[in-house]
């Protein structure tokens, strides 16, 4: 008699393997085709469309909202405050919105912590890894932080009163 078990296998904790995608299937003819069903349709009842001719470009489109907007001079500064980056998509983000903005518009960071490291960044020789400054600037994009950031731009009163310096001093503290 067959026994079936109905407990759950335990799981080691460790991802299964992903399945490889199979090899491109070139024929004799040295035509080269995604998979062998892809091949046996155009050697028969596809054998007289074209294969593989046409490139078309494409564009996920996707909607960013600043956090903060202010015009400044003639350009359209769009803020974005950064206490951190949480992995490569979020980060990569910046990068295609700035490479869509209009000539007068610019993004610029206001990271809490410039010197944080990014997620993932590999350590480096001398132990340190890539920072959200360093990112920043290899990114072509301006930067502040709260006391760098140009007194035109902000209630600069605010950096006065001892709500603003509690903030900070703790902020300080906690990056120590």
């Amino acid at each position: 008699m067959l026994k079936i078990s109905t407990k759950k296998r335990v799981v080691s904790g460790r991802r299964k393997p992903r399945v490889p995608r199979p090899k491109k299937v070139v024929t004799a003819d040295n035509h080269k085709y995604d998979s062998i069903w892809e091949a046996v349709l155009h050697e028969s009842i596809l054998k007289d469309w074209d294969h593989h001719v046409d490139n078309i470009k494409y564009v996920v489109e996707h909607k960013y909202e600043p956090d903060f907007v202010r015009k400044i001079g003639r350009k359209k500064i769009l803020l974005e405050s950064k206490g951190r980056f949480w992995d490569f998509a979020e980060y990569n983000k910046y990068v295609w919105v700035k490479k869509n903005l209009p000539k007068n518009t610019e993004l610029v960071f206001l990271f809490a912590n410039p010197s944080a490291p990014m997620p993932g960044a590999k350590r480096r020789k001398d132990g340190t890894k890539r920072s959200h400054a360093e990112w920043a600037n290899a990114n072509g994009f301006r930067w502040f932080s709260e006391d760098t950031i140009p007194d035109e731009w902000i209630d600069a009163s605010a950096r006065d009163t001892e709500e603003f310096k509690k903030r900070t001093d703790k902020i300080n503290l906690e990056m120590q």
